[in-house]
């Protein structure tokens, strides 16, 4: 540390201070004789410009600046699962055991329990030669989570030593590989990416449950994804749906600068969530980070940060991880205020002219790679995108759109007419559909010619709402009244979605295919109907319209003679009405 350096000029979060010419670029520090966490995002000669991850209130010119001589790093290892951390991995119940319901200045906590002891299970003999990414052990780290213990990159060579089976503390040495001595936890640069062999061809959807997102804008598995939408439309639902019911194995959930009683919310539910795979608890197999409105401005932008390299983490142990920010816009709007106080000039909309660059910097470290471990593991990022008034053309979403390949595009009229998820099927895509569907041909046959049947349907309503807002929909000759009629059937008894319901809240892809094929039967089948005479009327009030529309809500998943009974009835009706006009 150096003692020499001192504080020069403070503006809010951003401090310049003097004796810093051996500062490294984004090396952490401690500012104050409070030893406020911060780091270094400028060096000129002996001056560094310093950010600092707490309230600088009280902090005056010519008070000490402590070097750290280490890049902001996060501590990784057993603990993570399962805690809620603020942006700078403080864990917030440790804080809260320590200091009540307010973190003070210059809190420090270590990230993970060092005094608990956890079980390591040896998975190496010593003697054999291990490369970085090497897998010596493992460790039960929650009811769902194995944790594995790891080679950390850049270490490789004979294992000379590894502990046997026993009770350890995450700072005890378990291995040692020459002349390093591993240990149950690792640090890693929070803005370096993790190494990994390679990329791997995306071409496993990531299922969530949520029909109008599974059948229609599937994201692939180590896939990236936004979520844009104005205030009211449904961002952090849909993103709390995902974290419940998507089929990854790790969940890292950040709040990034939203509003405090909305992660509230978060933090009281998750821990009663019951995870429908295991019947365990959803928290075991998620860890949160919270870093809300109230909290400092610089911390919110280092949050993102935070989560993704948690999640790269358990990507290297061979997991599937799902990563939700919400709301990356928030982000941005730290990056402004942050550019402001550096006195940079600003580009559109006020962001600074590197806002594009730090997207495209966070959303490419989504992926399905191989791992140094030779595991094929994933990260999928979904990112939630704030824009103000719901305009689209602004410049967080347009840059978001940029760098991911599927967008699930919130409407304002669909949230207020109560549909949710209020995604709007005419102005959502996915580029991920044609990778993916190799998977869902293997899963649910013909769902490609079923999706496009939908989304055909989808479009002439569109056109024919057009004609119908001019001269009604009386003028309109009965085939075209059909179209309209299973639209409505589609957007009430398939998209939209009740999230509090036990039995709609999920739908297994093969209850997704099933009530799609009924639905594209009675349009069909109805057609054909139609041309013989029929009027439009007679289908739309056929007794099992009704079990139809309930059915989302009303048979389970695993009730395959129901869904089959209701397509039994379905066809009979059907049957019924083509020989009454023929």
């Amino acid at each position: 540390m150096n003692e020499q350096a001192k504080i020069q000029k403070i503006s809010g979060p951003i401090i310049v201070a003097s004796g810093m010419s051996r500062a490294l670029m984004y090396e952490a520090v401690e500012v104050g004789e409070e030893h406020l966490f911060g780091e270094v995002i400028r060096v000129s000669r002996d001056m560094a410009t310093i950010q600092v991850y707490e309230n600088t209130s009280m902090v005056k010119p010519g008070a000490p600046v402590f070097r750290t001589g280490s890049l902001l790093s996060l501590v990784l290892g057993p603990g993570l699962i399962g805690n809620i951390y603020d942006g700078i991995q403080r864990p917030l119940p440790g804080i809260a055991e320590k200091s009540g319901a307010f973190i003070k200045r210059g809190e420090k906590v270590p990230p993970l329990p060092p005094d608990k002891r956890w079980k390591f299970v040896p998975e190496a003999e010593a003697g054999t030669d291990v490369s970085e990414g090497a897998i010596i052990g493992s460790v039960a780290e929650s009811e769902l989570i194995t944790h594995r213990i790891m080679i950390p990159p850049g270490i490789s060579g004979r294992l000379e030593h590894v502990a046997p089976e026993g009770d350890y503390t995450v700072n005890d040495v378990v291995a040692r590989v020459g002349a390093h001595g591993i240990k149950m936890h690792q640090k890693w640069p929070v803005r370096t990416q993790r190494p990994f062999v390679r990329r791997e061809v995306i071409d496993t959807p990531l299922l969530t449950g949520q029909r109008v997102i599974d059948s229609f804008f599937s994201i692939g598995l180590g896939g990236a994804a936004a979520i844009p939408g104005g205030f009211g439309t449904g961002k952090t639902m849909t993103q709390h749906a995902l974290a419940k019911w998507c089929d990854a194995d790790v969940i890292v959930y950040i709040g990034c600068g939203e509003r405090g009683n909305e992660m509230t919310s978060v933090l009281k539910e998750f821990p009663e969530l019951i995870d429908p795979r295991s019947g365990k608890s959803l928290m075991d197999r998620t860890v949160l980070i919270a870093n809300t409105s109230n909290m400092p401005v610089a911390a919110r932008e280092v949050s993102i940060y935070t989560g993704i390299t948690i999640a790269e983490y358990y990507r290297d142990m061979g997991y599937d991880v799902a990563l939700m920010a919400d709301s990356t816009s928030r982000w941005a709007e730290a990056l402004r205020e942050l550019s402001g106080r550096l006195e940079e000039l600003p580009a559109e909309e006020g962001f600074p002219a590197y806002l594009a660059t730090r997207l495209a910097q966070f959303y490419e470290r989504a992926g399905k790679v191989r791992t140094l471990s030779g595991k094929n593991a994933s990260v999928t990022i979904i990112g939630a995108v704030s824009p103000p008034g719901g305009d689209f053309s602004e410049p967080v979403t347009q840059h978001t759109r940029r760098f991911t390949r599927c967008l699930w595009a919130l409407d304002k009229d669909l949230a207020n007419a109560r549909h949710y998820p209020a995604i709007n099927w005419l102005t959502s895509y996915s580029e991920y559909v044609e990778a993916v569907t190799d998977w869902w041909e293997k899963t649910v046959p013909n769902w490609p010619e079923m999706r496009d049947s939908a989304m055909d349907i989808f479009q002439r309503e569109a056109r024919l709402q057009q004609i119908v807002k001019l001269v009604g929909p009386d003028v309109l000759p009965d085939s075209q009244r059909l179209v309209l009629f299973i639209a409505d059937l589609f957007k009430n008894g398939f998209l939209q979605q009740n999230a509090f319901d036990e039995i709609d809240r999920y739908t297994s892809p093969q209850k997704q295919a099933t009530l799609m094929r009924i639905i594209l039967t009675i349009y069909e089948r109805g057609a054909r109907i139609i041309a013989k005479g029929a009027t439009w009327q007679q289908i739309s009030s056929m007794e099992c319209i009704r079990d139809v529309l309930r059915a989302k809500s009303e048979i389970r998943n695993d009730d395959s003679e129901g869904l089959e009974d209701l397509e039994r009835r379905v066809d009979t009706e059907l049957n019924q009405l083509e020989r009454s006009v023929s």
